[in-house]
């Protein structure tokens, strides 16, 4: 059975940041344009096509400072962003295509949020194949990201579901793009500089409820975690710990982990079985606007830290939780990127392999020395690494943690951890890097010469660029 599906209502979280102007127009001065965690804004002209067509007429006449495609705003750092140029604001192109109900594959355009996906396709009994933590990314920022998700130790990245996309590319054609291809591994990965994703096929995951049976335990520091994740994960297709990262001494790397499975059917309470996949996230008040920046100071996240380990169980089993309390918990508190003050905040995150388990408790402890207040911060193991050229993942240990951009020494202290992941043969995230050094991206990122002649031939005139682009030498 093939259904088609009309245009995206407008989702709760829009793009960020000010007025667009439709492709075709530049009466529109350049405006701040910042990514998630509000570091680093640059001014560049909004342009919101709303239709394939406008964005092929917008590439062509983009300007000398070229273009970069923007879906939800959710890179962390500059991936999304090009000073003095243009930005394609892609949400508009937000049209489901057809849904296979019977295979479980979807075509939509790049604009169409995970958050609409779920949406469709939940009540038909599908879910998507990776989601990150929030469900606020469009499916052209999720292929351009390669994201990864809890379930990347069973299911790999986004790209490994992607049948295939349409790609605009810069002499303004709009081709086919399919697995298998250098300008499939390129573009996943890719961060936009390949073209613009205008549409994909996805293959779906099949689900009989909406909910998530979780099984939930304390892990009394990292060794414990880690030998937990080893001996266990391969039982569950969802995990992910969160670390206390203040926490010193015998403690160090103390965590909660959460593991967990689509719910069947007959694991429903009575009363939930009349709609088992009923999707209905709850949300709270958004977090305002102005916030002190001393708010999440190494005091009260160190409070929160304690409060939150200590009131974890110690071991719980199958307790039913929604998709948004399990996958997407700060989902439900639309900008809570506004909670760390004026200066905004950097998400720094990185992978290594197995075998280079010292690596990560060097990043661990430097980071409990350091007394950095991050409230969030995760631990996942990840599966085999994905063909994309520049995806992030590899077979390992990836550590994501939040930490306010108005911390004394900050980039000096970053610094060092590079210095650490890069020794280890590790990596860092494109998608959320804000600060990394350009010299060490050959080194974390083997593929970046053949990604960087593949550019060269395929937009000799860069027009497809952005301050992450420019700032590594991309």
């Amino acid at each position: 059975m093939s259904v088609e599906c009309a245009p995206a209502t407008p989702a709760e979280h829009t793009t960020p940041t000010a007025p667009t102007t439709p492709a075709g127009r530049d009466d529109h001065l350049p405006v701040p344009v910042t990514g998630w965690g509000r570091t680093a804004p640059s001014a560049a002209l909004l342009v919101r096509p709303r239709t394939p067509e406008e964005a092929v007429a917008a590439v062509r006449r983009c300007g000398g400072r070229g273009t970069i495609a923007r879906g939800l705003g959710r890179a962390y750092g500059d991936a999304a962003q090009n000073a003095g140029g243009a930005v394609l604001d892609m949400t508009s192109l937000d049209r489901i295509r057809t849904i296979d109900a019977e295979d479980g594959v979807v075509v939509c355009d790049a604009g169409v949020s995970l958050h609409r996906l779920m949406e469709v396709l939940l009540p038909l009994g599908w879910f998507v194949p990776v989601t990150p933590g929030t469900r606020y990314v469009t499916v052209g920022g999720a292929v351009c990201a390669d994201i990864h998700g809890k379930n990347h130790h069973v299911s790999g990245s986004f790209s490994r579901h992607v049948l295939s996309l349409t790609l605009l590319t810069a002499d303004g054609e709009v081709r086919t793009v399919t697995p298998g291809t250098e300008l499939f591994d390129a573009t996943t990965g890719g961060m936009g500089l390949t073209g613009v994703v205008l549409s994909a096929a996805l293959r779906l995951h099949p689900v009989q409820t909406s909910l998530m049976a979780v099984d939930t335990e304390r892990a009394a520091d990292l060794d414990d975690l880690m030998a937990r994740l080893t001996t266990g994960d391969d039982r569950y297709r969802y995990s992910v710990a969160w670390i206390d990262l203040l926490a010193r001494g015998a403690a160090t790397g103390r965590a909660v982990l959460s593991r967990g499975e689509h719910a069947p059917l007959d694991a429903l309470p009575a009363r939930a079985r009349r709609r088992p996949l009923e999707f209905r996230p709850r949300q709270l008040p958004s977090a305002p606007g102005l916030i002190p920046g001393g708010l999440l100071g190494r005091p009260s996240v160190s409070v929160f830290n304690e409060l939150w380990y200590r009131r974890a169980p110690r071991a719980r089993r199958g307790r039913l939780q929604s998709i948004p309390a399990f996958f997407h918990p700060l989902d439900g508190v639309p900008h809570w990127n506004r909670v760390y003050g004026r200066d905004g905040f950097v998400q720094y995150q990185f992978v290594v392999g197995h075998g280079q388990e010292e690596a990560l408790r060097e990043v661990v402890r430097r980071v409990a020395r350091r007394g950095c207040p991050s409230f969030l911060a995760v631990l996942k193991r990840f599966g085999e690494g994905d063909p994309g050229w520049l995806s992030f993942p590899l077979r390992g240990w990836t550590l994501a943690l939040d930490v306010p951009a108005g911390l004394p020494g900050l980039g000096t202290f970053l610094d060092g951890l590079d210095e650490v992941v890069a020794d280890a043969g590790g990596r860092v995230y494109l998608a959320k890097d804000s600060r990394l050094r350009p010299e060490l991206l050959t080194v974390m990122y083997p593929g970046l010469d053949r990604f960087r002649a593949l550019r060269a031939r395929l937009d000799p005139r860069g027009v497809f660029v952005s301050d992450l682009a420019r700032r590594l030498s991309l």
